[in-house]
């Protein structure tokens, strides 16, 4: 043994395990090298409605994989490779540890461009884009008639929720609610609340894209001057509706599905995610 292989230090055994809270701060770090902008109260939150795996290199974290049950759909999330550890294969042993803990059943997931080959791969397959806007935000008045909500309105709005979606997370709403707004119209609701650089707006519910657009201007203008994020269903149609509130085209992902079950319809459209990671 050469004296310089002496000095290095053995090369620590990947694990992948069950993701806890000592694992946030490192997941939290691998968030930011991805340039997303969680912030550790937005990793809660996930945490909160979510289960995981963690793959670590002794005491760092290289790589997290979450899954959120909502009914019978589980959403897949916080997937994140530590950039030096691509293209070794992790990706998929994460996203095949964290599918084990949700096999059975229609899973979701929102695709980067970067993941989309192999979310291909293990049999996902694509069904709309979602097109993320974000900006400094412009106030204008609404519409049509926005007003203060609170969590009591959630068990209602949960069912509104679910109609849209096919999705029960009415403890998610619960929890947004509890620390952000709730803005309610005649036929319709959304929630705003902190994250990343500012506040975001979701899931916005309506019946009709008017009542979209009137919750939205509303969400804008309560954050007017601040930094605010949506994400939507391109399908959604709003857009150049957002952009000309302040919230420029930043980017988006691939909408994707396994196994999907046949679809509830009710009389509910999702016009914004709560956020690309828990639909």
């Amino acid at each position: 043994m050469s004296e310089a292989s002496a000095q290095t230090p053995p090369h620590e055994a990947l694990e992948i395990r069950p993701l806890g809270p000592e694992h946030v701060a490192g997941a939290l770090a691998l968030s930011r090298q991805v340039g997303w902008p969680h912030r550790k109260e937005d990793w809660g939150l996930a945490l909160a409605v979510s289960e995981g795996v963690v793959a670590t290199e002794g005491d760092k974290v290289t790589g997290t994989a979450c899954c959120s049950r909502f009914g019978a759909v589980s959403l897949l999330n916080m997937i994140i490779v530590d950039e030096a550890m691509r293209g070794r294969g992790l990706g998929r042993q994460l996203m095949q540890a964290v599918m084990a803990l949700v096999a059975g059943g229609e899973m979701r997931l929102v695709a980067t461009r970067e993941g989309l080959p192999l979310y291909e791969k293990l049999g996902f397959v694509a069904t709309h884009e979602i097109r993320q806007h974000q900006g400094i935000a412009r106030s204008t008045e609404p519409e049509l008639s926005i007003v203060a909500g609170t969590v009591a309105d959630i068990g209602q709005l949960a069912e509104m929720d679910r109609q849209a979606s096919g999705l029960e997370r009415r403890g998610l709403l619960e929890l947004i609610a509890a620390e952000g707004q709730v803005l309610l119209a005649e036929n319709g609701f959304a929630l705003l609340r902190e994250f990343g650089r500012g506040h975001v707006v979701g899931p916005v519910v309506a019946k009709d894209a008017a009542t979209a657009r009137a919750l939205i201007t509303e969400a804008a203008r309560r954050t007017a001057g601040g930094f605010l994020r949506i994400d939507l269903p391109e399908a959604a149609g709003l857009s150049e509706f957002v952009t000309a509130l302040g919230l420029d085209h930043a980017g988006g992902g691939t909408a994707m599905a396994l196994a999907p079950a046949p679809a509830d319809t009710g009389d509910y459209k999702t016009y914004a995610l709560v956020s690309q990671a828990l639909g």
